[in-house]
């Protein structure tokens, strides 16, 4: 049983809406055999029973297998099933007609006019809606439909049987054979749409992952586009200053490998995500994301207070879970809680979509993190929580200061006011060098070959 659990939750939802349409289809004939062959075990003579009841058992049996290939057809993983189509057009309308004339010719009494009669029904209209899963344009199941019914009135008057009785045989059979082809037509439009509605899904995951993409290469622009034009035009400068044999060309030199230092190293934090990541922003982002994905995402906890190495390390946290949740498994729900409590921040990230055989603490993802958060003395746990749950627990000692800050002192306004007036006069007397004493003289020629 337990085998037969995972191997159901192994599946995706599209995989589990096709298993259900073809188990349907079986059932369907199944229904076929004990509605309309097993009757007449009792009801027709012995010489003829067991020929009917073959007759609908080998029908019911084709259209299964017919079935089969159509929903394969429509997947596009078979070719379209012609010679299936043919064969059990041609077996419909046999049993049909041998149906009919057993009903009408046959041997005397109800009970055999009756069951054959129903027979000759319930072949008609389960043969014509199976007919309609290989059919894809609605028109030509109506004509389907209605051909099948006409040709059950003419064939009915043709053996003699009363224009009323042919009249409502024929009626019988169209709305039989019309419901059944609705069904089908319905089961497939079904199907193709939990398809396309899972490939949306998937196609919104690659979108945020592409935006996540041009959000790093921006802030790789930001890095490196405005250092690589300073250095371009102090490059430029110093071969001007060194063909005039110039002493400052050294110095523009000197600049120009300090501003690429500087770039290395930004670049590298970059690279490496050693920028400190805001934790708001990467729950409101991931709940944005998973919600867009088709994942309902709730978000409970509040990020004021905390300190920014602790809210950076719990922000990569929340990236990391985010992006397992949308790669792996099928979760169809996510809850990501933040509390500080007993001196720790506890950040827990629960998705039900733990595949069967899962195991935390594997993934190299997951040892990056324990990395970020033993820079910060954290643990990190990963693993399932029962009931096809997966749980990712990050627990971050705060430091004593987050815990109780201190109480603002009566003159704190007048220190405060005096500590910003000096900040701000320190600010001025430093923007004229600033950390790049390049800017101010050739801001204008950085912008222009910027921008070019």
């Amino acid at each position: 049983m337990r085998r037969a659990g995972s191997w159901w939750r192994g599946k995706s939802t599209p995989a589990k809406v096709e298993t259900y349409t073809r188990w349907s289809f079986h059932f369907l004939a199944l229904v076929e055999v004990a509605t309309f062959g097993l009757p007449s075990l009792g009801k027709v003579p012995s010489s003829l029973s067991w020929v009917l009841f073959l007759m609908v058992v080998g029908h019911a049996a084709l259209s299964a297998v017919f079935a089969s290939r159509a929903l394969d057809w429509t997947r596009g993983t078979r070719a379209r099933p012609v010679r299936l189509l043919g064969a059990l057009a041609v077996t419909t309308a046999v049993i049909a007609v041998v149906t009919i004339a057993l009903a009408t010719r046959g041997p005397e009494g109800d009970e055999t006019s009756t069951a054959a009669a129903a027979a000759f029904i319930g072949v008609l209209g389960f043969g014509t809606g199976t007919l309609a899963l290989a059919v894809r344009e609605h028109r030509r199941m109506a004509y389907i439909v209605m051909g099948y019914a006409l040709g059950c009135g003419a064939y009915s008057l043709s053996v003699g049987d009363p224009a009323l009785s042919a009249l409502l045989r024929a009626g019988v059979v169209l709305l039989a054979a019309g419901f059944y082809a609705f069904v089908s037509a319905f089961s497939v439009w079904l199907l193709n749409s939990v398809y396309e509605l899972d490939a949306a899904r998937e196609t919104r995951t690659r979108l945020a992952v592409a935006e996540e993409r041009l959000r790093f290469g921006r802030d790789l622009h930001d890095v490196m586009g405005r250092n690589l034009a300073v250095i371009a035009l102090k490059s430029e400068l110093a071969v001007q200053l060194a063909r005039r044999e110039r002493p400052e060309a050294v110095e523009q030199m000197i600049e120009v490998q300090r501003i690429a230092q500087e770039s290395q190293k930004e670049v590298r934090e970059v690279v490496r995500g050693y920028r400190e990541a805001e934790l708001g922003a990467e729950l409101a982002g991931a709940q944005g994301v998973l919600n867009a994905a088709g994942i309902s995402c709730t978000v409970t906890g509040s990020t004021a207070g905390l300190p920014a190495a602790v809210q950076s390390a719990l922000g990569w946290v929340v990236r990391e879970a985010t992006t397992n949740v949308l790669r792996h498994g099928n979760a169809e729900r996510c809850d990501v809680s933040l509390r500080a409590a007993g001196g720790l921040a506890v950040l827990t990230v629960e998705n039900d979509g733990a595949p069967p055989d899962s195991r935390g603490g594997t993934g190299s993802g997951l040892a990056g993190l324990r990395e970020r958060l033993s820079a910060v003395d954290g643990t990190l746990e990963a693993g399932p929580a029962g009931g096809g749950m997966f749980r990712v627990v990050a627990q971050v000692p705060l430091p004593s200061s987050a815990l109780s800050p201190p109480a603002p002192s009566p003159d704190s306004s007048s220190s405060a006011s005096a500590a910003s007036s000096s900040a701000a006069s320190s600010s001025k007397a430093a923007s004229p060098s600033g950390p790049r004493p390049v800017r101010k003289a050739m801001g204008e020629a950085i912008s222009e070959r910027f921008a070019s």
